[in-house]
């Protein structure tokens, strides 16, 4: 005969049920759940707001509940198997629910997947921390799993619990200080936070996760419980051929767009992914862009940063639609022979109150010290990429975009900022590194491994940097010293061909270095050429708006200057609008402003647009040798007088070459002698000036022959018209040699 022990009511200590009331306790798995107390076997709950709830055992027949006893206060208590499975079934105001007790679990994250963690080196992150759907034991629920080291404890909220800071305390793990519960019952689309105090009982705003894949749509701010990743992708067949590629010797012309606002109609609706699944991928590859570069869709709070401040670093902007509708576009896009690269930004986030600021009561995320965490030029906080458990967060949010939307590159925002301790600092308002240099030694080692393992892991991926300074070795391999973007944005190139173009033609050929100094380190690295949605905001005016003279020659510099940008050497990167010269700057509020169908000057802009890119694609000699001083030679640099610039393009074949020549002015030139390097007849590939495009047609008739007339250190030359604000793309007839 077993004696059972009576047990006095509440079995728990005034001092732990006090904590467990105030939503605080550090430990709720000490005194919730199962228990063996004075040797009998007791299961503990606390709902606060159920007035009755029933301890359920047993399957079918042997089905049995209890009632168990409460405190009024939400604490209740009944005497259990001591190793039988049970339920809790409880009366809520609102109807009866029966699941089983979060409490009755043990540790659930592995203790690999804490040290890998700890260790920064836990690159499959979001399938372990935030939200995931799990099954234990038959049991179906949610895991949550967040860190926060520094806390004195952590509850889940949501509209699961109505917003019960003390319903759902979680376990911190031993270790880097990661919290955890599995909530049985819990589906997709439940939303959430997290209820944080620190170890003195001080209340922090309620934090949304920052693993979360899915969020509320802005202004709201919760965190919601995203499915399991099991989209149906049809692309496979674009992921072996991206593998195969060599990106440095192939055609890349990216067209930069903020979705929302491309969408945008005259109503301020921004549309969605389906949406731009069926306009913008149409218009794209209409077009003939080889990417889109999709300006940050990384969830933010505020619209008005474009994306570039985000909080959800796993998470697509739910004001397009869920996670599905992305990869949906990807997949188009893919399906339509198009990449998709996203703007990324691992440089610093925004100091709302509810993300990464001050997660747990100290500074997590970012650097303590305000001479080294925050930015002053943007109002945001630095990510502190020295501290492991930071750089493994950012690492694997760029691993799970490549890896789990499938998209072909990143393009990482602001790496001079991360780059240099004395970013937008005056001495003695920043922190020299460990030797007292400027250089931020933990970014170096930061970006070398974000670009080995995007390398490694990516399947033929690029990363792309905006790095505005003379950082050596930007596109160096890691192997070699270097960081090892792929590519990285000229921006000097971009400063010295818009302030060229913006000086009225009559001056031009006194600053003509504008457009020859790139060259001097244009194969220094692997560049890309950036006309991006920088150059047309804040005050800066729209392309066309610089573009200086009457109506008909700012549409004729726009022409040239596109068109010499796509000649030159490297890769080609243009904002949405500038293709058809939007007359006014951007405005992400705006309907995006598409030009009628009896604008003749901007349709024409846009067939040079899309001839542009058909050229570039169908020629080698435009792209392959970007990145050695083999495919490029100066035939005229120095005509000031004329303000005219010819120089060739080759491919690495014998007699291949193109000749490009370019009329700063709008004044036609007639027989303008360029000496070419083999004999034969000259074709126009393409003339900016044609009427087609919206110009005055002046050309060659098709090309001209070469003539035994020596000019420019060649043997043989042609006799051209140069059109007026024009370029002529020129290339030798193989069968006339």
């Amino acid at each position: 005969m077993t004696h059972q022990v009576q047990l006095s009511f509440p079995s728990l200590a005034a001092y732990d049920l006090q904590l467990l009331e105030e939503g605080r306790h550090p430990d709720p798995f000490a005194v919730l759940g199962r228990h063996v107390v004075d040797g009998t076997a007791l299961v503990r709950a606390f709902l606060p707001g159920a007035p009755y709830v029933e301890l359920v055992t047993g399957e079918g027949e042997a089905r049995h509940s209890t009632a168990m006893t409460g405190n009024g206060n939400g604490l209740f208590e009944a005497p259990c198997p001591p190793d039988e499975p049970y339920r809790l079934r409880i009366a809520w105001h609102i109807g009866l629910s029966e699941h089983a007790d979060p409490y009755s679990f043990g540790v659930l994250l592995s203790e690999d997947d804490i040290y890998l963690f700890a260790e920064g080196r836990h690159f499959d992150l979001s399938t372990r921390l935030g939200a995931n759907l799990r099954d234990f034991g038959g049991v179906g629920g949610v895991l949550f799993a967040v860190w926060a080291p520094n806390a004195g404890s952590v509850s889940v909220v949501g509209d699961f619990n109505g917003w019960d800071n003390r319903r759902h305390p979680m376990r911190r793990r031993l270790g880097p200080g990661v919290w955890e519960l599995f909530i049985p019952g819990l589906e997709a689309g439940a939303t959430y936070k997290y209820a944080i105090t620190t170890p003195s009982g001080e209340r922090l705003p309620w934090k949304a996760d920052p693993l979360a894949r899915r969020t509320e749509e802005p202004p709201r701010t919760a965190s919601v419980v995203a499915a399991t990743p099991n989209f149906a992708w049809s692309d496979a067949d674009w992921l072996a051929a991206r593998a195969k590629r060599h990106p440095l010797s192939e055609p890349l012309s990216i067209y930069e767009v903020h979705v929302g606002s491309w969408l945008r109609t005259e109503w301020g609706q921004m549309g969605s992914w389906d949406e731009a699944s069926d306009r913008l991928v149409s218009y794209v590859q209409h077009m003939g862009f080889s990417h889109i570069e999709l300006m940050p869709i990384t969830e933010h709070p505020f619209g008005g940063s474009w994306g570039y401040q985000p909080l959800g670093m796993f998470a697509p902007t739910a004001r397009l639609g869920p996670p599905e509708a992305f990869a949906r576009f990807v997949d188009r896009c893919h399906a339509a022979g198009i990449g998709v690269i996203l703007d990324w930004v691992p440089a610093h986030f925004p100091s709302d109150e509810h993300g990464l600021a001050r997660f747990d009561g100290s500074a997590l995320y970012e650097h303590e010290d305000p001479r080294e965490g925050f930015h002053r030029d943007w109002n945001t906080l630095i990510y502190n990429v020295g501290r492991r458990e930071v750089r493994g967060f950012l690492i694997a949010s760029a691993l799970w975009w490549v890896e789990t939307f499938h998209l072909d590159g990143l393009r990482v925002d602001a790496v001079a900022s991360m780059l240099y301790r004395d970013y937008s600092r005056l001495p003695g308002e920043w922190v020299p590194n460990q030797y007292g240099g400027r250089e931020n030694l933990e970014a170096v080692s930061f970006f070398q491994e974000l670009n080995t393992l995007i390398g490694g892991r990516g399947k033929g991926a690029i990363t792309i940097a905006e790095e505005s300074t003379a950082w050596p070795g930007v596109t160096t391999p890691v192997h070699n010293g270097g960081l090892g973007f792929h590519f990285k944005w000229n921006m000097g190139w971009m400063h010295d061909t818009l302030r060229f173009f913006a000086r009225d033609p009559l001056y031009r050929g006194h600053h003509g270095d504008d457009v020859t100094f790139g060259l001097i380190y244009a194969f220094s690295e692997n560049f890309m050429l950036p006309i991006s949605h920088d150059e047309v905001v804040h005050g800066k005016g729209s392309l066309i708006a610089r573009m200086p003279g009457d109506d008909w020659q700012r549409f004729a510099n726009l022409r040239l200057c596109l068109a010499l940008m796509w000649a030159h050497p490297g890769k080609k990167l243009l904002f949405m609008g500038c293709e058809f010269g939007q007359e006014d700057e951007w405005n992400v509020d705006a309907p995006f402003p598409w030009p009628h169908a009896d604008d003749a000057r901007r349709q024409g802009v846009s067939r040079l647009v899309r001839d542009l890119n058909a050229l570039y694609r169908a020629t080698p000699q435009l792209y392959k040798l970007d990145r050695s001083p083999q495919g490029f030679a100066w035939v005229v640099a120095d005509d000031g007088a004329n303000s005219v610039f010819a120089f060739r393009r080759s491919g690495g074949k014998a007699g291949d070459d193109l000749l490009i020549v370019a009329n700063m002015t709008p004044v036609p030139r007639y027989h303008y002698r360029i000496g070419v390097p083999h004999p034969g007849f000259w074709r126009e590939r393409l003339n900016s000036d044609a009427g087609g495009y919206g110009g005055s047609g002046t050309g060659n008739l098709g090309g001209r022959p070469s003539e035994p007339i020596a000019a420019h250190g060649q043997a043989q030359s042609l006799s051209l018209t140069l059109p007026p604000l024009g370029l002529l793309v020129l290339e030798r007839d193989a069968a006339s040699g």
